[in-house]
């Protein structure tokens, strides 16, 4: 008995591991490819802020459950430049992560920054549009968000991308698809695709810092 017993117990474990695995502490999953970003060239528009933060250990929600009809706005002072010549000026987008949480009801995104954390807003949009040249950004699902980030910018010094992301395609049952917008001139932008049922559905914004410094900022939508 005690032979057949060992491998089952190390199965069980291996299992474990892979499944605690699937999801880092910011909720999201680790990416699988890297989707290429590109430089758009006019200004994002600035919207009222809403938001207030409140702590919620390492891990801070800064605007609660809510439907941001008129976009939801958090401020951070960031002193530019960040680092002195020849170092970034702003801080850097370095990954896009995605994870779905069907225990807790909500699907993320979240956006990791090198250096602070820029100031950011959120809101419910008729359609995303590509800064400057106004093209409708194709996104799934029948609502649409949109993720502005200043001061930001996702590319390096030669212009190349700085971004790690997943596939635009995300797939969860409310949360299908990221697409970027804009990064030009410390505005970044983004959409989200989201399936609804005729309502739009409540998101949540929040905040991190991770053990090498990274700024992580989540956006959670309900997954019904």
């Amino acid at each position: 008995m005690r032979l057949q017993r060992v491998p089952l117990l190390a199965s069980v474990v291996v299992l474990l591991a892979a499944a605690c695995s699937t999801t880092d502490h910011d909720g999201a999953a680790p990416p699988t490819s890297t989707a290429p970003m590109t430089a758009v060239t006019t200004p994002a528009t600035t919207a009222p802020a809403t938001a207030a933060p409140s702590a919620a250990g390492g891990w801070r929600v800064t605007y609660g459950w809510a439907v941001p009809s008129a976009p939801a706005r958090v401020a951070h002072t960031v002193k530019v430049p960040v680092t002195p010549a020849p170092g970034e000026p702003l801080p850097v987008l370095v990954q896009i992560q995605v994870g779905d949480h069907p225990a807790e009801g909500f699907s993320r995104i979240s956006f990791a920054f090198r250096g602070p954390t820029p100031s950011y807003q959120v809101g419910y949009v008729a359609q995303v549009e590509s800064d400057g040249t106004g093209t409708p950004v194709s996104l799934p699902g029948d609502t649409f968000l949109s993720v502005r980030f200043d001061p930001a910018q996702a590319h390096d010094r030669s212009g190349r991308s700085t971004v790690h992301a997943p596939p635009p395609a995300i797939g969860y049952p409310t949360l299908r698809g990221w697409a970027a917008a804009g990064d030009f001139e410390g505005h970044l932008s983004f959409g989200l695709g989201v399936r609804t049922s005729g309502e739009p559905l409540p998101v949540r914004l929040g905040e991190s810092t991770r053990p090498d410094g990274t700024h992580v900022v989540s956006v959670d939508v309900r997954r019904g």
